[in-house]
């Protein structure tokens, strides 16, 4: 009996659900950190997707664009892309998406490239829908790109069981791929007017997330004055991530009240030219500081990030001065003497 009762006892253990683990302790996050090469990267979407689901579904999934795309970001010594995902991928076809997340995880390796995942938005166009999407818009920033999960869902918990059932499988299957560098969990959680709305839906994701118990890191963004989102994102992630489109002065004392925090930085949106964020004054402080910097945007196409965000120009082909972007779609770049910075800033960084 003792010994029947004593092997109930080993199933019952072995059945419980494994406890997630809390947030990493700083000594964690800074020896990740520690096996990290200076993570330089951009935002990566193809240039023949307007919009993350454009890239993920599997009618316009272009696994051809985003192997010579990446190789151009190889070229230039980038080791890391942030690439978004879409909820309504997964809800429509979850065993499709992650086999095209596995094709896009293969061809960034083959480019010495690790991937950091963003799995929610509040940026740009509400009520997300699948199937075909928009064309762009002629000179307007973004036109097509779709907010994760949108308005109607975010302010209804009793519309979150899918967004629950995404994370934690998105977050499980790839939670120990040694291609996969961290996790973004919401990007810009505040933005398009939600402010401190996103605040439960964000503390939901991150309770979602650890539940998975990745190897990853858990992170999100901060990016505005919010205190309370901030506050969350602080309180939670395990590497400090965040947005800064500022000149080098502006950029070095935001990343010096950052490093209070005592946790590995990285930020994960910079390089707009005609604000004075640019890749030959930036990175410079950030590679002074050992902070991971990604510019937004790779190679010019259907989101239309070469126009700035508040100055639509539908009349021309391309501003004089690309506001993002690095490369053309045949490769060429905008601006030659970036290139070869980045190539001469990279050259030491050692590969991942």
């Amino acid at each position: 009996m003792k010994r029947l009762f004593s092997l109930a006892l080993l199933a019952l253990a072995a059945s419980a659900p494994v406890q997630a683990e809390p947030r990493w302790p700083k000594e964690r996050a800074l020896a990740w950190s520690a096996r990290q090469p200076w993570l330089v990267g951009c935002n990566f979407i193809p240039s023949s997707a307007i919009n993350q689901l454009e890239m993920w579904q599997a009618d316009s999934f272009d696994a051809a664009t985003i192997d010579r795309e990446l190789g151009f970001a190889e070229s230039v010594g980038m080791n890391v892309v942030r690439v978004f995902l879409h909820n309504i991928a997964w809800e429509e076809d979850a065993a499709g998406l992650k086999g095209r997340i596995e094709r896009f995880l293969a061809l960034a390796e083959k480019h010495h490239i690790k991937t950091m995942f963003v799995l929610f938005d509040s940026c740009w166009n509400d009520n997300p829908k699948p199937g075909k999407q928009p064309a762009p818009k002629p000179g307007v920033h973004n036109s097509g790109w779709i907010r994760a999960p949108g308005s109607e869902r975010l302010f209804d918990s009793r519309k979150w069981s899918g967004l629950q059932g995404y994370t934690k499988d998105i977050v499980a299957s790839f939670g120990r791929d040694p291609r996969v560098l961290a996790w973004d969990l919401f990007n810009e959680p505040s933005n398009s007017g939600y402010m401190d709305a996103a605040v439960p839906l964000l503390k939901a994701v991150f309770a979602w997330a650890r539940d998975a118990n990745p190897e990853q890191p858990l992170t999100s963004g901060l990016w505005n004055d919010h205190p309370m989102s901030n506050d969350v994102m602080l309180d939670n992630s395990d590497v400090v991530t965040f947005h800064d489109y500022d000149a080098p002065d502006k950029l070095e004392a935001h990343i010096e009240r950052l490093a209070a925090t005592g946790r590995p930085l990285i930020c994960t949106e910079y390089m707009a030219r005609t604000r004075g964020s640019l890749f030959e004054t930036s990175l410079p402080v950030f590679k002074r500081h050992n902070v991971g910097a990604l510019n937004w945007g790779l190679v010019k196409g259907k989101t239309n990030t070469i126009f700035a965000w508040n100055a639509p120009m539908p009349d021309k082909d391309e501003p004089p001065v690309w506001f993002h972007e690095v490369f053309r779609p045949d490769g060429t770049p905008f601006k030659a003497s970036e290139v070869e910075f980045l190539k001469a800033i990279t050259a030491r960084t050692p590969r991942p």
